[in-house]
């Protein structure tokens, strides 16, 4: 059973900067591909990006193209989201998920595993 817990959300104005972390617990942390998924208030989750066990990232989600950035830390068993210029629509709860196969998060939009999620607010 793994463990993801995430963290750093919080409320930001346009054009600023978060970084989310997520740190897994319970299992063979290099195994699974992590991803990333949101959701904003009255829509469906969304995926957003993913990245392997290697550290090969696949493609962002088109509205997030060149202001996030995935990466991991299989030392720390950590996976983090940089958010850059930040824009209203990105508010939403973001959700940190785990999978053996990296179709499973990108193909299916699932996982094997979620976090609880953590807010993101972003102020105009």
């Amino acid at each position: 059973q793994v463990q993801l817990v995430e963290s750093g959300g919080g409320l930001v104005q346009t054009g600023g900067s978060l970084r989310l972390s997520c740190a897994a617990s319970g299992g063979i942390f290099s195994r699974y591909a992590m991803g990333w998924f949101r959701q904003a208030p009255g829509k469906e989750r969304e995926f957003v990006v993913a990245i392997r066990g290697s550290g090969a990232r696949t493609n962002y989600v088109d509205s997030v193209k060149g202001r996030f950035t995935i990466s991991r830390d299989n030392a720390k068993n950590t996976v983090y989201l940089q958010m850059n210029s930040l824009k209203p629509e990105d508010t939403a709860v973001y959700y940190c998920a785990a999978a053996l196969g990296i179709d499973r998060i990108v193909v299916l939009h699932s996982a094997d595993y979620w976090g609880k999620g953590t807010l993101v607010t972003v102020s105009s």
